[in-house]
């Protein structure tokens, strides 16, 4: 389960529904695992505007990750793609471009970021993107409600007694 996916997620059980202390979830016991991914800054900057940041920064320290900062970062809009005049269709074959590789993509966004901007990208990139949790729980902390999470799958199935 990556760690991006907890930023999203809040207790299912129904009493917790309306309690802000039922989001985030808490990790228990979690067992940590590092899977190298190709950095790619535009995913991270397009993502940071959905992001609860206080929910991640919490999370984050919960498992020893301290170096985040007390603000989230911001970032300009990347630039707009060109656009043509003519409002008439383009014939494709008559385009001497080809679509960019993705590769490419990034490089060029990583490029259009400030030098001073990267390590903070790489260390949200490996945050998010590169940590996953194998094993351990995620608590509820309104009911307490433990979700294990087995081979980096969250199991969010609750007994009976819980769902109505």
């Amino acid at each position: 389960m990556k760690l991006l996916t907890t930023n999203f997620l809040t207790c299912a059980v129904k009493a917790c529904k309306s309690s802000p202390a039922a989001y985030p979830l808490h990790f228990r016991d979690a067992e940590l695992e590092q899977l190298d991914m190709e950095f790619n800054p535009q995913f991270i900057i397009n993502i940071l505007p959905r992001l609860d940041w206080e929910a991640l920064r919490g999370t984050a320290a919960e498992l020893g990750f301290t170096t985040l900062p007390a603000q989230p970062p911001s970032f300009p809009p990347p630039p707009a793609a060109t656009a043509t005049t003519d409002d008439a269709p383009q014939d494709p074959s008559s385009s001497p471009t080809s679509p960019a590789s993705p590769t490419s993509t990034n490089a060029a966004a990583a490029a259009a970021v400030a030098d001073a901007d990267i390590p903070l990208l790489k260390d949200l990139h490996t945050l998010l993107l590169e940590t996953s949790v194998v094993s351990g729980s995620l608590v509820c902390g309104n009911c307490g409600h433990e979700y294990r999470i087995k081979e980096g799958i969250a199991n969010f199935l609750l007994p009976g007694h819980l769902g109505e």
